[in-house]
């Protein structure tokens, strides 16, 4: 049978096609997404189902090799008519700071095969999580707590086409497993989540204990007042604030001043912003996180460019041994600015060399603090200095002497992550992250958890 539903046409014919029907230089993007989910509440599943979409992106570059213009469009689409709007934009364009030559053959990576099909995820990927979850309605119905959640499972097939003769496929697989445990009058919640390719390694059974061990903590609950307390971040949690600070590392925005990363007249580029020797890390190849390993976008920012389009990723160190290693910049930008192109990649881990602690052994040797499991609602307060506000949600919990005696109630913090990494004074051993604010599309992170003496609670909030 074959896989290409009613009018749609391979995905490589399309790119193809568009590239055949353009006048002058041009860039096609098609990207054939997949996606199977399962969502529950009240231990009951509530829903589920798979669906398929495609959206393509044509990209034109104008006579003069510096505007360009783009459109783009899902389902089955007229290349021609498609083609036509973007360089009939890229007329009307004023020339564009990130103008470069597209990103040769020979310069971006080995030619895959856009005549292979995209690959497709069906519902009975989810199948293996069913049982265990149902297992674990059942316990929740006999115990007196309720679970709700879900587990979703996407794959994007991307394929690159240009003018320059560049021809580049990728597959992303991504997944994710998320849990809320309530106790029978609610007043007791938790939360855990996992980013998973492979749902043979999702063990619902361990999600489970985590969250009624979270659940047990708060039978007792003591009221404390805002304030710093010291206090231990679990991966989740600390993904929450990196994916932040990655996102802010934007040379451009630096140079112009009002970044974290500015200094009078340039920016921090070198300088030293951690005592621990942390590191920052991308790269497409990493295990467990792996991810496209060229450039895709549709539209081009301070220091990402649509002429980038097929550049070759690599591992990048934003911040090395504790110092501002690197910056996004895009080709453009990189050459005025005198430093290294560095294109955003998909994932992020953070690194402290020679970390084998766990989790429980920064709750363990904590004498009287606190443990945030879950952030939510973060916002940006002042980008330069990066500060950050947001609540707790799901479980805040006291800790003393070691062990974890108590939840406490929610808060409103404000926080810098890079002023966090300055300060922290312990990490555990890396493991695999899901931000519970930002994980719907930066699945793809690894990090410690951290040890901060002085957390700053700014205030008490009444969130439950």
């Amino acid at each position: 049978m074959s896989p290409w539903p009613g009018p749609l046409r391979p995905a490589g014919e399309v790119a193809e096609r568009a590239i055949a029907s353009a006048s002058g230089d041009c860039v096609v993007i098609v990207e054939e997404g997949s996606s199977a989910e399962v969502r529950f509440a009240n231990n009951t599943t509530t829903t589920n189902g798979a669906r398929r979409e495609r959206r393509v992106t044509a990209i034109a570059i104008g006579a003069d090799g510096r505007r360009c213009g783009s459109a783009s469009e899902t389902g089955a689409v007229d290349v021609a008519e498609l083609v036509a709007r973007a360089e009939h934009q890229a007329r009307q364009a004023p020339p564009a700071e990130d103008a470069a030559p597209l990103v040769r053959p020979q310069d971006g990576g080995a030619s895959d095969d856009l005549s292979l099909a995209p690959e497709l995820v069906e519902l009975s990927t989810l199948g293996g999580l069913l049982p265990e979850l149902r297992d674990a309605f059942g316990r929740g119905r006999a115990e007196g707590h309720r679970i709700a959640g879900f587990a979703t499972h996407e794959v994007t097939t991307t394929y690159l086409a240009t003018s320059s003769g560049l021809r580049r496929r990728h597959v992303q697989p991504s997944g994710t497993v998320e849990l809320v445990a309530r106790d029978g009058d609610g007043a007791r919640s938790a939360w855990v989540g996992q980013g998973i390719e492979d749902f043979g390694d999702c063990s619902i059974a361990e999600m489970e204990g985590r969250l009624l061990e979270r659940l047990g903590w708060a039978r007792r609950r003591v009221e404390l007042p805002a304030g710093r307390y010291e206090t231990v971040l679990p991966p989740d949690a600390v993904a929450d604030l990196m994916v932040v600070l990655s996102q802010a590392a934007s040379g451009r925005e630096a140079e112009d001043g009002g970044s974290v990363f500015s200094t009078a007249g340039g920016t921090r580029l070198g300088e030293q912003v951690s005592p621990l020797p942390f590191s920052l890390l991308s790269d497409p190849a990493r295990p467990g996180l792996s991810c496209c390993p060229f450039l895709v976008t549709d539209s081009s920012g301070p220091d990402v460019s649509v002429f980038d389009n097929g550049a070759v990723l690599g591992p990048t160190a934003w911040i090395e041994a504790g110092r501002l290693a690197h910056l996004r910049y895009h080709r453009a930008g990189a050459t005025r600015a005198g430093v290294a192109f560095t294109p955003p990649v998909d994932n992020l881990a953070l690194e402290l060399p020679g970390a084998t602690a766990s989790l429980a052994d920064l709750v363990a040797g904590t004498r009287r603090g606190l443990l945030l499991t879950c952030l939510w609602y973060i916002r940006e307060v002042d980008q330069s200095t990066l500060l950050l506000t947001g609540l707790t949600r799901d479980g805040v919990y006291l800790v003393e002497d070691g062990e974890v005696v108590a939840a406490v109630n929610n808060f409103r913090f404000n926080e810098s992550p890079l002023d966090l990494l300055a300060r922290a004074t312990a990490a555990s051993r890396v493991e695999r992250a899901l931000s519970r604010e930002w994980g719907e599309w930066m699945r793809l992170t690894a990090m410690p958890a951290l040890q901060i003496p002085d957390f700053n609670f700014s205030s008490v909030s009444p969130a439950s």
